[in-house]
């Protein structure tokens, strides 16, 4: 049974990606205007979003803006609101990486990751959810073109699931995320509002270049954002992948603690 109002139809659609400079987010960004939905485009990095933008003009909007800037997010709905109309996805794909280990605690850099990966979520939730809200009370009209859901979709990671190595700066904002989704989804679905969560493993991005491990189940953007555009055809909530990965985590994440820091030990060398 879906969780959520499949999406399988873009054409017409709006969405708002943050954090679609590079990696997942400008992946997905490119196939959701090859599908026939304006998409807006966030990122601090200015020039990819502007060609980007600049490549289907009317279709595409860039938006740069700092995530950690609650006002600036806010300027930026508004704008988007107000040039291809308040969006039906927003994606938050927004995130910062830096492998630590405590042993190499850094305080800034917790804090970073605190406000990139997580804040920087609940700026964009107070300038999308009110209308988001007003809209699916409201619904459609009897003259208005049909419309998907509204719906909010956070990307976190396996790294949420439970504690790992090198994670101690990146793995609990992903973790808040989980819990973040999770508790959205009890309060806005019976409201009309969809709410997916997406964990991915390991893929090719410039944050996990950063990587000096061999990363299990290593996937492709494209890859990446085929598994996303499935799970949000499906209607699922939780959007996690490589399953031969993802899965087996899970299963990990069940043991009893002593069972569960003994086999990740184990298996990391860490």
């Amino acid at each position: 049974m879906a969780m959520n109002p499949p999406i399988e139809q873009w054409a017409g659609h709006c969405v708002w990606l943050v954090g679609a400079s590079s990696g997942i987010g400008e992946a997905l960004a490119r196939q959701l205007l090859q599908a026939g939905a304006r998409v807006a485009v966030s990122a601090r990095q200015a020039e990819p979003l502007r060609a980007l933008a600049a490549r289907h003009p009317g279709q595409a909007l860039a938006l740069p803006l700092d995530v950690t800037d609650r006002a600036a997010v806010t300027e930026a709905a508004r704008r988007l609101d107000a040039t291809l109309g308040p969006p039906d996805l927003v994606v938050y794909c927004a995130g910062t990486y830096t492998p630590m280990r405590a042993d190499g605690l850094d305080l800034d850099t917790l804090l970073q990751h605190q406000q990139v990966n997580y804040v920087g979520a609940l700026h964009v939730l107070d300038a999308v959810l009110p209308g988001m809200l007003a809209r699916a009370a409201g619904g459609n009209g009897t003259d208005a073109p049909a419309r998907i859901a509204p719906h909010i979709s956070l990307v976190a990671s396996v790294a949420g699931y439970r504690g790992l190595p090198q994670a101690l700066a990146y793995g609990p904002t992903k973790a808040a995320l989980i819990h973040l989704a999770e508790t959205l989804h009890l309060d806005l679905r019976p409201r009309g509002i969809g709410v997916s969560v997406i964990n991915p493993g390991f893929v090719e991005t410039p944050l996990t270049a950063q990587n000096r491990f061999r990363m299990p189940a290593l996937i492709s953007t494209a890859e990446a954002t085929r598994q996303i555009l499935k799970g949000w055809a499906r209607g699922e909530f939780e959007i996690h992948f490589p399953k031969r990965f993802s899965r087996l985590l899970k299963l990990l994440g069940l043991l009893p603690d002593r069972l569960y820091f003994a086999a990740v030990r184990r298996a990391t060398g860490l």
